[in-house]
């Protein structure tokens, strides 16, 4: 399922010896992060004046030019087709590597800049949102079942109010902590934009007594989302509706997206703005959750194009813009950064627990791509390079508030055993 670089990586010559000034190179522009590289012939080349923590293994001589013509895209595709071996924990590799370029990309000169630029994502305008839904989300069921949560099948962070928790619980932790932030009581409406599994949208029915019109352009998170609706008795409370979020219609006491901001595009923030102040009641309450940035930075490249088409997490001033576009009095921000690399990391405990069913389903060079992903994405959030947003907002004249968000916190949002 993935276009990657595969070609016969046998190699019957030594390098040369501007092949091994094209390591050094690489190196002092990646801000000297401790790796050694050893290439195809065996030869070994350590970092400056450092001790070494990783290797990698080159195993062809394209391989090495493939990198450093764009390492933001050949990076992820050469592991993938395994021309990049690794020895030493990849989380922890992604993660120094993030730090040393974030420092050392500041002294980049222009022109290095332009060549190992990331590409602006692909459109996310109504007939394009449902391919790139359909590139990540449709993958199927079964797979995403193989690690991700038990309890309500959560593919968003969770929300680890204690060390202790379980992935399980810390998911249905942070499900209640988005209902104790919208407030919610029996007998509101809610509409939530990008549902997933429907997981949210069942918990809010079954707790909270709501009723609820949840939207999605993935067929596989609706047909899945609609058959655990009506297995639990809830789906006389619950309308999940395969269709773009852009055509929600109706007055609703609550908006909700988690996990879709990411894929909306920024050139689409003003009208997702629009949408919201005419689907808000005029005491409503209003909360996105999203990957973010703490400045404008385009997606990874290799992430973009491999993982997640179109995709775009937003610094915190262009969620802000998106706020100050409706005149929308912001409430709450939250930043669960932490959260999510832990999140990552069990689903990456039981990603790499299920590898052989993975590749038994697409193929080897699929699951070494998500776990590069998975990794990768850890190390962003510690990193700092990722941010986990949660904003509360409402209509600017919304006098119908809380005094204090002493109620959110008042008995504990996981529950004791799943």
């Amino acid at each position: 399922m993935l276009k990657l670089p595969l070609q016969d990586t046998h190699v019957d010559r030594e390098p040369h010896s501007y092949e091994r000034w094209l390591v050094n190179k690489l190196m002092r522009m990646a801000g000297s992060p401790p790796i050694r590289f050893r290439l195809w012939n065996g030869d070994v080349i350590e970092p400056h004046g450092q001790q070494a923590r990783f290797t990698l293994h080159l195993a062809d001589p394209k391989a090495l030019y493939t990198l450093v013509t764009n390492p933001n895209l050949a990076f992820g595709d050469l592991y993938s087709a395994g021309r990049l071996g690794i020895e030493g924990d990849l989380t922890d590799l992604m993660e120094a590597l993030y730090r040393t370029i974030h420092q050392a990309r500041q002294k980049w000169p222009r022109w290095l800049e332009a060549l190992w630029r990331n590409h602006t994502p692909r459109s996310t305008g109504l007939s394009e949102a449902r391919d790139n839904i359909h590139h990540h989300y449709d993958l199927g069921n079964d797979f995403y079942q193989l690690w991700l949560d038990s309890a309500e099948m959560q593919y968003t962070c969770a929300y680890y109010e204690r060390p202790e928790l379980s992935l399980e619980q810390a998911q249905l932790a942070k499900l209640e902590h988005v209902c104790r932030k919208l407030r919610l009581r029996p007998g509101m409406t809610v509409v939530e934009a990008g549902c997933g599994w429907g997981g949210l949208a069942r918990y809010m029915a079954r707790n909270y007594g709501v009723q609820v019109h949840a939207y999605n352009i993935s067929r596989e998170q609706v047909s899945y989302a609609r058959e655990q609706a009506q297995k639990q008795g809830l789906d006389t409370l619950i309308d999940y509706i395969e269709d773009d979020y852009r055509n929600i219609q109706g007055q609703y006491d609550a908006f909700v997206s988690v996990g879709m901001l990411e894929h909306v595009g920024k050139e689409n923030y003003l009208a997702l703005s629009d949408l919201i102040k005419r689907s808000l009641k005029p005491d409503g309450m209003a909360l996105i959750h999203s990957i973010g940035r703490n400045r404008p930075m385009l997606m990874n490249a290799w992430i973009e194009k491999r993982i997640f088409p179109g995709a775009y997490p937003p610094s915190i001033g262009e969620f802000m813009a998106l706020c100050e576009h409706g005149d929308f009095s912001v409430l709450d921000v939250e930043n669960l950064r932490l959260h999510y690399a832990r999140t990552l990391s069990a689903w990456m405990e039981r990603f790499n627990a299920a590898e052989d069913a993975v590749s038994e389903m697409y193929d080897q060079n699929f699951t070494r791509a998500w776990r590069m992903y998975l990794a990768g994405s850890i190390a962003a959030f510690r990193a700092g390079s990722l941010q986990l947003f949660q904003v509360v907002f409402t209509h600017g004249d919304n006098n119908h508030l809380p005094a204090t968000r002493q109620d959110l916190y008042n008995f504990p949002a996981a529950p004791e055993n799943v």
